[in-house]
């Protein structure tokens, strides 16, 4: 083994650490462009919009009394009440036994769906969504939507003797 003079060594250790530092300074330093938004494509930013839309959806259900606002009783209530509408009672049946099986409240479930109903249906020249319904309804079960207004009939005019 040979025998490296004293100034040697704290030398060469110095020279390893710098060779290391090196690579990890170069990637930790900050660039000139922000990774936000301008680089984002359209379909990234509706993606994001619709995550962001998502979270604040589940936000607003979490504040129902009991387990009706926790996230796995929003999650297939919801369905449920949207296959209830669109008649496909087969796979809500389905969804039916798995939101049993979260202790989901199934009242909250009936009123919800009783809502949707009420509603009526969807204009589909509107900008109404079903999904935005359901969430609606299952928000706040006594939701009524504003009525467009109707031509009122005229009054009849009192009988002359």
């Amino acid at each position: 083994m040979t025998h490296m003079p004293r100034f040697r060594l704290p030398l060469l250790a110095a020279a390893i650490v710098l060779a290391c530092l090196s690579p990890a300074a170069a990637q930790s330093q900050p660039s000139d462009q922000k990774p936000g938004t301008e680089t984002l494509t359209p379909e990234q930013k509706a993606a994001a919009e619709a995550q962001r839309r998502s979270v604040e959806e589940f936000n607003e259900a979490a504040k129902l009394p009991g387990t009706a606002g926790l996230p796995e009783c929003v999650w297939t209530g919801r369905r449920i009440a949207a296959l209830l509408w669109r008649d496909d009672i087969d796979t809500a049946r389905r969804h039916l036994d798995m939101y049993e099986r979260f202790g989901c409240p199934t009242e909250h479930l009936k009123l919800a769906f009783r809502c949707l109903v009420r509603q009526g249906n969807i204009d589909p020249k509107a900008q109404e969504r079903l999904g935005g319904r359901v969430h609606q309804c299952w928000v706040n079960p006594d939701y009524i939507a504003a009525a467009q207004p109707a031509a009122q009939p005229a009054a009849p005019a009192p009988a002359q003797q």
